[in-house]
């Protein structure tokens, strides 16, 4: 089980339904920096999906496609 930090923003990029990447940041701006830059490297990619939570509320914050 993976602790909850405050503040702490979660990137999952998943192909097919499963996992390929994953990353945390610990601010909101860059997180959503990452989230662009992530939807531009791997659009060209078979079933890709993004999604950026809030882990300190569980929030989606942004999703792809």
């Amino acid at each position: 089980m993976r602790t909850v930090h405050p503040e702490r923003y979660d990137l999952t990029l998943t192909a097919s339904g499963r996992r390929v990447q994953q990353g945390w940041w610990s601010r909101e701006a860059t997180a959503r920096y990452k989230f662009s830059g992530w939807v531009g490297q791997y659009s060209g990619l078979h079933d890709a999906r993004l999604l950026l939570v809030g882990e300190e509320t569980g929030e989606e914050l942004a999703s792809w496609p």
